[in-house]
């Protein structure tokens, strides 16, 4: 084989995704799912699963896991067992990712039993995770080769394709991993100078007083600019605009209309003229965005019907197919039988188990179905927006609409049957956030030459033995400060439970759902992408602003060398590396500083030191734009 110091110009795109040849040809034989590779991972995996349980519960967000633990896995495969293999390092760093997912799965809704009083035990977090895991790593399987293989190119996949570049550039070395090295050094400070000792402030905004109080600003975080600098302007754009309908639209005009009411409008408690920005959003926005990723979601999966009957014809004729010798490793897809078995024992386990006993059978059955319906969504909007900005709870929120329904219309209101809404919407959950870090793995695996099968397999058993962990921290959180409290918030848990309780007792603002449905309708017919203007709906400003820094940066690259083609994709491609770093070295670091605030130590003295500068929101969008000032400065000028 003759090695390539990066990837191929293709592996972004401009040819069919079978005529795309993987950085490890598939007539090089190269071990795979090895000891190293599985042991490895199921490290990265508990670890990445503490670090996002703790952050996700505290704040509501998680951290990337698929690109540092790229970084991980080649660093410590190449420099300590001394194996320069790019396929174990992915099979890694596939693992690791599921420690992110499961996390996000897990947050988002089970806290929300400890919230009504009653006990989570870690074999609850175990088994909902495991039958949610199972579902997620294997729904994508038939879905595999339309979304990564004939969808190349159109869906970027941006962590996918970072996270590649990362174990080429850790496996050749050379320029291409020092920028990569740059990136990852640069972001790591960042986050800890901003993150860690508090600087400057991470989420700078400004209250707009003359505006009905509305509010924008910035995340600045460095993880964010990678992100917009690998997608480009078009997906950022579409969700930046959707957060402009939210924030500079629709809450304002909440408070203008609401501010002269004399009682709480509901769902909120509270009178709208003492609610803020973030309170219209959090009582009213939410529950519109919710509604245009739910309609967003039914309509993806009309539209994608054709191929995902086409896909399971085509495992199904597979079935009789005898070995795989003729097959080549890029296409050795888990078999269609797997799929049908994790279906069937999800179903009988959710329906038998003691757990789901007021679920019943209508609850397994919504269980596979809601799973299957959203594993479709998630692995397609990973290939937009990446794992890291999926709207996990936006789909869980769609999901509880219709088991905590179902009970309702069969008379079951009791606390034990909101209980037992929750399990299923966790099985659905877990499944949601596992399929799209499986597709993104996936198309990893792709880019690179691995077997989609042996790299489904490894995730599954990582995710089995991380979520035993995920399960302690939740325990660990509860027992020292108390879920839902100041310390551990677990705000999207919170909403969940709102949204179960508003249901069984009739009172879910239906109306602000249907409002988010018909803004997902207007999309479709004004041919507008619909997920990414739902995600800008749901998601803050905050976040899309950042995002479309980095999509920004990447535009004023692309327009200098606009006149010489062959140049202007060397130098996008080595702002991709610098970016790809960016986003490793944040979430590591990020990692570092939860393990900080975990062991109780304060190293924020920036708060204090010079409160009138670290704690002023020009300075800290100064410094977010002195980045992306850098990571321009750094592309233009790379050789």
């Amino acid at each position: 084989m003759e090695n390539a110091k990066k990837l191929s110009h293709n592996a972004y795109g401009g040819v069919h995704g079978d005529d795309y040849l993987p950085f490890v040809p598939t007539s090089v034989a190269m071990p795979e799912s090895t000891g190293y590779s599985i042991f490895l991972g199921i490290i990265f995996a508990i670890i990445f699963a503490a670090a996002n349980t703790y952050l996700g519960l505290k704040v509501g967000l998680t951290i990337s896991a698929g690109i540092p633990g790229a970084i991980l896995a080649t660093g410590i495969l190449k420099g300590i067992f001394r194996r320069n293999n790019i396929l174990e390092a992915n099979l890694v760093a596939s693992v690791a990712a599921m420690g992110e997912s499961i996390a996000g799965g897990i947050i988002f809704i089970l806290p929300a039993i400890i919230l009504w009083g009653f006990d989570l035990s870690i074999w609850t977090v175990v088994i909902v995770t495991t039958l949610g895991g199972l579902l997620g790593v294997f729904f994508v399987t038939p879905l595999r080769r339309f979304l990564i293989v004939e969808e190349h190119g159109n869906l970027i996949y941006p962590e996918s394709m970072a996270a590649a570049e990362v174990l080429v550039s850790g496996s050749e070395g050379g320029a291409g991993f020092k920028t990569v090295m740059t990136g990852l050094g640069v972001g790591a400070g960042y986050k800890f100078l901003s993150g860690g000792m508090k600087l400057w402030l991470e989420e700078p905004e400004w209250v707009i007083t003359k505006y009905q109080g509305s509010i924008f600003g910035f995340d600045t975080l460095a993880s964010l600019l990678g992100v917009g600098f690998i997608v480009g302007t078009e997906a950022s754009a579409f969700m930046f605009g959707g957060s402009l309908i939210a924030w500079l639209g629709l809450i304002p005009l909440i408070k203008f209309i609401g501010a002269g009411l004399s009682q709480p409008l509901f769902p909120s408690t509270q009178l709208i003229s003492e609610m803020g920005a973030w309170d219209i959003w959090s009582k009213y926005v939410r529950y519109i965005g919710a509604g245009a990723v739910a309609t967003g979601g039914f309509i993806s999966l009309g539209k994608s019907a054709p191929t995902i009957i086409k896909s399971f014809k085509s495992a199904m004729a597979g079935i009789g197919a005898k070995g795989t010798g003729s097959v080549k490793r890029t296409e050795e897809d888990a078999p269609i039988t797997w799929v049908i078995g994790a279906a069937v024992v999800v179903f009988a386990l959710a329906w038998f188990l003691p757990m789901f006993k007021e679920s019943g059978i209508f609850g397994a059955i919504l269980a596979v179905v809601f799973s299957f319906f959203f594993a479709v969504v998630s692995a397609r909007m990973c290939g937009i927006i990446g794992a890291s900005n999926n709207p996990v709870s936006g789909m869980t929120i769609a999901t509880l609409l219709f088991v905590a329904g179902t009970l309702k219309a069969l008379g079951k209101t009791s606390q034990e049957a909101m209980v037992a809404a929750v399990l299923v919407g966790g099985i659905v959950c877990v499944a949601i956030a596992v399929s799209g870090g499986t597709a993104q793995s996936l198309k990893t695996t792709y880019i690179i030459g691995g077997s989609p099968k042996k790299v489904q397999v490894g995730m599954f058993i990582g995710l089995v033995v991380a979520s035993v962990f995920a399960a302690l921290v939740i325990n660990m959180l509860n027992t020292t400060y108390g879920i839902g409290t100041k310390e551990v918030a677990a705000p999207q848990a919170t909403l969940m439970s709102m949204v179960i309780k508003g249901i069984m007792t009739g009172e879910l603002p239906w109306a602000l759902v249907f409002v988010g449905a018909s803004i997902a309708v207007f999309c479709q017919l004004a041919g507008l992408p619909i997920l990414p203007v739902a995600l800008g709906l749901y998601l803050p400003i905050h976040l899309n602003a950042g995002i479309l820094v980095g999509g920004i940066v990447r535009v004023l690259v692309e327009r200098k060398f606009k006149n010489n083609e062959e140049t202007k994709k060397n130098k996008v491609e080595a702002g991709i590396l610098l970016a790809s770093g960016l986003v490793a070295g944040d979430a590591l670091m990020g990692i570092v500083v939860a393990g900080i605030a975990t062991a109780g130590l304060n190293i924020g003295f920036g708060a204090t030191l010079l409160p009138a500068l670290t704690g002023n929101a020009i300075f800290s969008t100064a410094m977010y734009f002195l980045l992306g000032l850098w990571v321009y400065n750094f592309s233009v000028k790379s050789k």
